[in-house]
């Protein structure tokens, strides 16, 4: 087997370790408090990265540690976002498919940022997209109506585009790994600070409670991104940006194997087409880049 198909591999476990940490991360918070739960999951989980990455920190610019820990705050923006969506929802597969829009999100918001304007194949994708959440909206027999859950989902998927930009302008100048553990540290001291503010702690928590926050912390935290850098490393830019979009599908499988969660026709259909969306922007986006390059 050649590096590149087993970079794949790796890749699509991630994306299945990526969404086992959406069953972990619910079965955990109902003994945990959300927002601590993520401060503990972080901060642990930034220490493990840590050994890996120690020496990288003398060769980086000490300047930029800062502007690390910064971006890492805006991804704990979108993830407090996040856990707290699940905590209030009772459909996980509907928030990863919403959650896995930041994608589209990303040129939006780059537009005004950078000035760099999204491609044709983003304004195909788009309407499928927005198509694909009214259909989400829709049930009970009441018209669109959005769920709080989802508009939570919404905003932690904006924050994320958000991250996702402001990461791309540091991910050159810092170790993968570096990078990634900073913003993690980052991540639980947000998470721990917010749990100080405004949650309560329970007197005791259960050993299953733990064992579910051992799994998020290493299995889903962890071991999922250092697979990912390994798998990313290989792969090509386009194999790892279709495989990715897997993660929502097996979210759906594991919830509704997990917690028998309902999909009614319209949620069906507007999580495919919302897959539909985004195998346009970032299939499409490839497969018309390959045929101008070999045309040109």
């Amino acid at each position: 087997m050649n590096l590149e198909r087993r970079a794949d591999l790796i890749l699509v476990a991630t994306t299945i370790l990526a969404a086992a940490g959406w069953i972990f991360s619910k079965e955990a918070i109902q003994g945990l408090p959300a927002f601590g739960f993520i401060g503990l999951r972080f901060v642990l989980a930034s220490l493990c990265l840590l050994v890996f990455c120690f020496r990288d920190i003398k060769k980086v610019e000490k300047a930029l540690i800062p502007k690390a820990l910064g971006v890492g705050c805006i991804l704990g923006t979108a993830l407090l976002l996040w856990i707290h969506a699940i905590a209030v929802s009772d459909t996980l597969g509907e928030g990863a498919f919403i959650m896995s829009l930041s994608m589209l999100f990303v040129p939006l918001i780059a537009w005004p940022m950078f000035k760099a304007k999204p491609p044709r194949t983003f304004w195909l994708a788009l309407p499928i997209a927005f198509a694909g959440l009214l259909m989400l909206s829709l049930g009970g027999g009441n018209g669109w109506q959005m769920s709080a859950s989802q508009l939570w989902f919404m905003a932690s998927a904006v924050m994320l585009a958000v991250h996702f930009n402001f990461n791309s302008q540091y991910a050159r100048k810092f170790p993968t790994l570096l990078l990634t553990c900073l913003q993690l540290f980052s991540i639980g001291c947000m998470g721990l600070i917010a749990s100080l503010m405004f949650e309560t702690w329970p007197e005791s928590v259960s050993m299953t409670t733990w064992g579910w926050f051992a799994l998020s912390m290493l299995v889903a935290t962890s071991l999922r991104y250092v697979m990912q850098t390994m798998g990313q490393k290989h792969s090509t830019a386009s194999n790892a940006a279709i495989i990715m979009i897997l993660e929502p599908v097996w979210t759906v499988i594991l919830s509704v194997i997990w917690y028998a969660e309902e999909m009614p026709a319209n949620k069906l259909a507007g999580c495919l087409m919302i897959l539909l969306a985004l195998f346009t922007y970032r299939g499409l986006g490839h497969v018309i880049g390959f045929i101008t390059k070999k045309v040109a």
